[in-house]
């Protein structure tokens, strides 16, 4: 987490539960409400199912150990509560791991349409769902072992993989395009934008056109890349990423389709 940032991670008490308050409650509960209203035409059937399998509800904040328990018994994954911004390296050895690192608190309402470290809802409402997926938890955990093989040197080339399939990601269905990323499902302005597709250029993924693409966290995005099958994950991870990594390199980045960020 940024030194600037004012939110604290939350401690689970002895019993591994964590306290979150009425107020934490509800606001959950008006992202959970306002999200699905979106989704419901907007993302895939493996998400929107996934919610179901996590039992996640608008009633209250989920526990960590709740959804911990019950991808164990879907995909074999995991999640372990972490502050919300932890070293590149600790990342990619828990998703090695297959364990999701889930930021503990949850956003306030001054900040309920948007928060730049990502907390309990993006990680949790974003995230977790897909992680039913069998492919694409395989995929996941794949890319940790990856990352973590490789370390420090590729890891800036490694995240744009993560970035536009994890975080922004979208697939080709039969019903359309529709997302899974979750920065998009977890964001009603990237949905919106997302799907509506006046302002964004979608491209075919291409593992070496994705390692060639810059983003800035802070914006809507101008490029989504667009898978066919959860499968094609998998596929990713089984190509030569290293040797991808180094012809990227020497071809070099595309031109940003952005501004660059004020400092």
């Amino acid at each position: 987490m940024t030194k600037e940032s004012s939110y604290v991670a939350k401690p689970p008490g002895p019993d591994g539960i964590y306290s979150y308050t009425c107020e934490e409650d509800a606001i959950w509960g008006e992202l959970y409400r306002r999200q699905m209203a979106l989704l419901a035409a907007m993302a895939c059937r493996e998400y929107l199912d996934g919610v179901k399998t996590l039992g996640l509800t608008a009633d209250k904040v989920p526990q960590l150990l709740d959804i911990d328990s019950r991808l164990h018994e879907t995909t074999g994954f995991g999640v372990e509560g972490v502050p919300a911004l932890i070293p590149p390296s600790r990342f990619y050895e828990l998703l090695s791991q297959g364990k999701f690192p889930l930021a503990t608190f949850l956003r306030r309402r001054e900040h309920i349409d948007y928060i730049e470290e990502p907390d309990l809802f993006h990680e949790v409402f974003g995230h977790c769902p897909l992680l039913t997926n069998q492919s694409y938890a395989n995929f996941v955990r794949h890319f940790g072992e990856t990352a973590a093989r490789l370390g420090k040197g590729h890891s800036w080339h490694l995240f744009r993989i993560f970035w536009f399939t994890v975080e922004f990601g979208l697939i080709n269905t039969p019903q359309g395009r529709r997302c899974f990323g979750a920065g998009i499902v977890s964001s009603p302005s990237e949905a919106k934008a997302a799907m509506a597709g006046t302002e964004c250029e979608f491209r075919p993924f291409d593992l070496l056109s994705v390692l060639r693409t810059p983003y800035r966290i802070d914006i809507v995005q101008p490029i989504y890349y667009v898978i066919d099958s959860f499968s094609d994950l998998e596929a990713i991870v089984e190509q030569d990423i290293e040797g991808m990594i180094m012809k990227a390199k020497t071809l070099g980045d595309f031109a940003p389709t952005f501004e660059a960020k004020a400092s």
